[in-house]
């Protein structure tokens, strides 16, 4: 399984790369003043890349898929109203939209799009900004891109202009730039890979089968056939009516139920038969209680009661016919698998449905504002803000007049003093103090969720 780090750091290079791609990411806005002249010209550029968020990743750059989607727009529709595609940019509003630009080593692309920070600035150099595709990919080719500093060539509406050429795989994808962003634990139960993609949750998915013993190959990060086998294998033993070719929610809380059981130990120690032990006697019995295969005491003693328990379970799962079989209403060797598979899969259903409630709970809260995706750091003003002032405040770490929406020195106080009482740093020294990042995020929705959960455990849906 993917393990992740008790110490939450962010390399400096990775913490560069996160400024700029705040400051320059296209908020789509419009406004074109034109280029004058007819005839191509070198220009200065500097240069970074964005993205389109969408559902299911494993993680988003500001915390959340709503988060991610206005720093870079809602990644559908670039602000000439195309659909992003390879090959379009953000340029400064002195571009016309449909405007070539060539850039040696890179290709040939197309403005459609604008960005506050894409501009004329100062020195002569220019801003743009290169759509680097969706979700896990595509962020990680723009947090991969980082800033470049190229000479490239412009192309007024007026001349002629190559056609666009550019291919999203010739820009690298390094998978380990996103490690700072991953949630704590990894988030399986928010991912959605499906056949064909690459990256972290594909990953993800691949260490949970391998860990619930259903691993044919080794982990690739592609979600390729053998993946998908993989994944109809533990589907069809678990009787799930979910698809193959793409990871559900449902799955993925049976998968996460199934790691959580795969060293349980068998429920009966021994065979079960006239003679045996009362220990195993007494397992036998318990076993079949659970699976309503027997109504009698447990005491120990193998009677026909018992006996009778036996036989059905094993009819009804074809490994005997008569009660004159061999084998017939007693526990051996093929009877003893049969019981520990059919008890661990109804313990893994039990335990995934506890899960999907805990996800329903977070949906709910998410959806009433009582938690938040995003990461919160000094000198914010978001509407998140004040909810994690208010969440402080109910743990005594914060006081209540001094709610008011702005991230200041209190706030950081407060959030260093809840990650020390965590257990998630150690002072208030460490690099990661004050700054509600991945693992804090989690810790402090989490907690929010378990609360309500408990509710609903005791009292029903209706307290939501």
């Amino acid at each position: 399984m993917r393990k992740v780090k008790s110490k939450f750091r962010f390399p400096a290079h990775v913490i560069a790369i996160f400024a700029l791609i705040a400051v320059f990411a296209p908020s789509r806005i419009r406004g074109q003043s034109g280029i004058a002249g007819d005839e191509p010209f070198e220009q200065e550029f500097l240069i970074t890349a964005y993205y389109s968020p969408v559902p299911g990743q494993c993680c988003y750059v500001k915390g959340g898929l709503i988060a991610d989607r206005i720093l870079n727009g809602e990644g559908r529709i670039a602000a000439d109203g195309t659909e992003v595609y390879p090959g379009m940019i953000a340029a400064p509003p002195s571009y016309p939209f449909g405007m070539v630009v060539f850039l040696p080593g890179m290709g040939t692309f197309k403005v459609h799009d604008r960005g506050g920070a894409i501009q004329e600035i100062a020195g002569g150099v220019h801003r743009l900004d290169i759509w680097a595709g969706s979700g896990e990919g595509g962020l990680a080719r723009a947090l991969t891109f980082g800033v470049r500093r190229i000479k490239g060539t412009v192309y007024p509406k007026n001349s002629k202009a190559p056609e666009v050429s550019f291919a999203l795989n010739s820009l690298p994808a390094f998978f380990e730039r996103l490690n700072p962003f991953m949630p704590e634990g990894g988030n399986f139960l928010s991912v959605r890979p499906q056949f064909g993609n690459t990256g972290p949750s594909v990953e993800l998915l691949q260490d949970y089968l391998a860990s619930a013993g259903y691993s044919l190959h080794e982990s690739t990060g592609m979600f390729d056939e053998n993946t998908k086998r993989s994944l109809e294998s533990f589907i069809k033993d678990y009787k799930l009516d979910e698809p193959s070719e793409r990871l559900t929610e449902r799955t993925a809380a049976f998968l996460v139920a199934s790691v959580m059981r795969a060293k349980a130990q068998d429920p009966v120690s021994g065979f079960v038969e006239k003679g045996s032990g009362k220990d195993a006697v007494q397992e036998a019995q318990r076993i079949l209680r659970f699976l309503d295969y027997y109504s009698g005491r447990t005491n120990g003693e193998y009677d026909s009661s018992l006996s009778g328990s036996i036989l059905k379970f094993q009819q009804d799962y074809g490994l005997v016919g008569t009660a004159r079989d061999p084998g017939a209403g007693r526990i051996g060797p093929i009877t003893k698998t049969a019981l520990r598979t059919v008890w661990n899969r109804e313990l893994v259903s039990r335990h995934a449905q506890d899960l999907l409630d805990v996800m329903r709970v977070e949906q709910v809260l998410l959806k009433r504002g009582e938690i938040f995706e995003r990461f919160l750091a000094e000198g914010d003003g978001w509407s998140e803000v004040k909810l994690l002032q208010k969440i402080l405040s109910e743990k005594g770490l914060f006081p209540d007049e001094r709610i008011t929406g702005y991230f200041g020195p209190v706030t950081k106080e407060a959030v260093a003093n809840y990650q020390i009482s965590e257990g998630l740093i150690e002072s208030s020294g460490e690099q990661a103090a004050g700054f509600v990042g991945p693992r804090t995020l989690h810790r402090i929705k989490n907690g929010k969720v378990m609360e309500f959960y408990k509710k609903v455990r005791g009292e029903g849906w209706k307290v939501l």
